[in-house]
């Protein structure tokens, strides 16, 4: 929806998949390169690719360099990496989408997912275009860049740390004041969620994409 809104023509393939990055995450790199090597051959070449989530493009950009380099995918894979990009980044870096005349009269808080600030070196993207929203006051957190303790076999394996993470997480964000968490990446919004919603916080999780749909007059 706001892709289009943008003035762009969308094409999503429902057979697409996984990238493959629980997989690889876990040590299952003949798995993972299964899975990647279908992603790959569904790519339409001459298009640019957008993910909604950091996790996946940095799997992409970093990851399948290490399954796929001198093999018969190598120069498929380098044309994906070249065009694929996470939403936020693709709207203000590359097509400079940042200004959409959207309005959403709310206190929003934003959240770093690691995967993206630390794997795709995205910071000011999302702030640029929540910043550009009318009615929206984004309030900063204290750690904003600090881990929300999702990271995908994380959770599961260090479940308390993981959620003693999220408390420090969704307590500084109810410290900001704002009605919604805003991140970049489902995992760890959905990790927050469930936190939120398990101990009746009085605050919501949006992703970015969300948002700005909702934003949309």
């Amino acid at each position: 929806k706001v892709l289009e809104y943008a003035g762009f023509k969308v094409n999503y393939n429902p057979e697409q998949t996984c990238c493959g990055l629980p997989a690889f995450n876990a040590g299952f790199w003949d798995d993972a390169k299964e899975v990647g090597e279908k992603l790959i051959n569904e790519y339409q070449r001459e298009r640019y690719m957008v993910a909604p989530s950091g996790s996946c493009v940095g799997m992409v950009r970093n990851s399948y360099t290490h399954l796929f380099t001198n093999s018969m995918l190598h120069n498929q894979c380098k044309k994906l990496q070249k065009n694929l990009f996470e939403f936020s980044e693709f709207l203000v870096d590359i097509v400079k989408k940042d200004q959409l005349q959207l309005s959403f009269p709310a206190r929003v808080t934003y959240t770093d997912a690691c995967s993206a600030l630390n794997g795709c070196g995205i910071k000011e993207a999302p702030r640029k275009l929540l910043n550009n929203i009318k009615g929206l006051k984004l309030v900063e957190m204290q750690e904003a860049g600090n881990c929300c303790g999702f990271g995908g076999m994380f959770s599961v394996k260090m479940e308390e740390l993981s959620i003693q993470l999220a408390e420090r997480k969704v307590q500084d964000a109810l410290d900001t004041g704002a009605d919604y968490i805003v991140s970049t990446d489902l995992g760890c919004l959905m990790h927050l969620d469930a936190y939120i919603k398990k101990n009746n916080k009085n605050i919501q999780v949006l992703h970015i994409a969300d948002l700005m749909a909702k934003a949309i007059q």
